[in-house]
């Protein structure tokens, strides 16, 4: 992992960046899935507009974040409360570099802070293998939307352990 790497949670002036590093991630890095057929990308670039991503910004159901590589940012990831990572993108020249697991690590604290001890996704044949490095496991049949093949996939998350209560003392019989 590149030692100059922050994430972060987004604000509403990362909106922009984080539109522009879910397109060229998707039209770039997602060709394999997409083979470049422009109805593919459109039908799955047009719900990650400016005014999608202020909403979800704005709704505190979702958890945003930004990730920071010498200060550029190079990925972005988003997370629902309900316990599904909704996305992780990484421009495509930062793959392989921390950027995306760092992203990924900090969604899973994000849901963890509220109690959920799972976490699903559905991810591409292009994601498949970096969410299996980060312990994700198929858990369902593959399915097909918007031309793209989704793999649901599912991983248990570790609660910190439960603090002894300091106020009470048990007494022996």
């Amino acid at each position: 992992m590149e030692t100059s790497l922050h994430v972060c949670k987004a604000t509403p002036a990362d909106a922009g960046i984080i539109c522009r590093i879910v397109e060229r991630s998707i039209r770039v890095g997602c060709a394999i899935d997409h083979r470049n057929d422009p109805h593919t990308v459109a039908t799955w670039t047009h719900s990650k507009t400016v005014r999608h991503v202020m909403a979800w910004l704005t709704d505190p159901r979702f958890y945003l974040n930004i990730a920071l590589l010498q200060d550029k940012p190079v990925g972005a990831a988003m997370a629902a409360i309900s316990g599904k990572l909704a996305f992780c993108y990484v421009q495509p020249e930062w793959f392989r570099r921390g950027a995306g697991q760092a992203l990924v690590a900090d969604l899973e604290s994000w849901l963890i802070s509220h109690g959920l001890c799972h976490v699903q996704l559905n991810s591409t044949l292009t994601g498949e293998g970096f969410y299996r490095h980060l312990g994700y496991q198929p858990c369902a049949p593959t399915f097909k939307v918007a031309g793209l093949q989704a793999i649901p996939m599912r991983k248990g998350l570790l609660l910190p352990a439960a603090k002894p209560d300091q106020g009470s003392k048990s007494s022996a019989a």
